[in-house]
């Protein structure tokens, strides 16, 4: 099957990409296409990838799946195109960067420029259909997901994983602590950041582990 991803993550999937689960999965996706409205665009379901090549990853965002309003998905979590409103969960992570960091992070919405430093940003679940949030849950893209996790997490050292909310980690679970630094604390959903989501510094904690590790931190702004 030829899948539209960037090359290094093709060379790193390419046996998940022969699977019964994601050939079935590929064949509903495309479906979905066809007889409804689903985000993100087709051509922007890997963009986390293509946006962010394996050797460059140096931290993980794991989110659950897009936005599911017009136009604001773009293959990134947390991340909307130019020209959208932030939403809350995007309005808070740029509040506690503000906290934690001392600058505010709010031009843009459109997380692309973190993704360039090597931050991907990877929804659990890649698709969604229009006003149904979970509407693709359980059709494969799970699997799919866990393995990028589990190639990222035994190929390489001293990543940084973000995992906000029991969903994520839970997604993160097998992560080994002893090569990696796990960052968990609450969502940053209006409906739970202040209960531990405000105040984490995990920007700051990130950027402290990666200068220990001589690995360039990231930009947050």
């Amino acid at each position: 099957m030829n899948v539209k991803i960037e090359s290094s993550w093709k060379e790193k999937l390419k046996n998940e990409f022969k699977k019964d689960y994601f050939v079935s999965l590929t064949g509903y996706i495309r479906e979905e296409y066809r007889k409804d409205q689903i985000f993100p665009p087709g051509k922007l379901i890997f963009n986390a990838f293509d946006l962010c090549p394996f050797d460059s990853v140096k931290a993980v965002i794991i989110g659950q799946d897009p936005y599911h309003g017009p136009g604001q998905a773009h293959g990134l979590c947390f991340s909307v195109r130019d020209g959208f409103d932030f939403p809350p969960s995007l309005v808070n992570i740029f509040r506690e960067i503000e906290s934690d960091m001392g600058y505010k992070p709010y031009f843009s919405g459109n997380l692309q420029r973190w993704a360039a430093q090597g931050v991907l940003l990877l929804n659990a679940i890649l698709t969604v259909r229009a006003r149904q949030a979970g509407s693709h849950r359980g059709k494969g893209w799970e699997e799919f997901t866990d393995e990028v996790i589990r190639i990222l997490n035994n190929e390489k050292d001293n990543l940084v994983f973000f995992l906000w909310g029991a969903y994520a980690q839970k997604k993160g679970i097998s992560i080994d602590r002893s090569r990696h630094l796990v960052l968990e604390s609450v969502h940053p959903s209006p409906l739970s950041a202040s209960r531990g989501f405000f105040g984490n510094r995990h920007f700051s904690r990130c950027n402290t582990y990666l200068s220990d590790h001589n690995i360039d931190p990231v930009n947050w702004r």
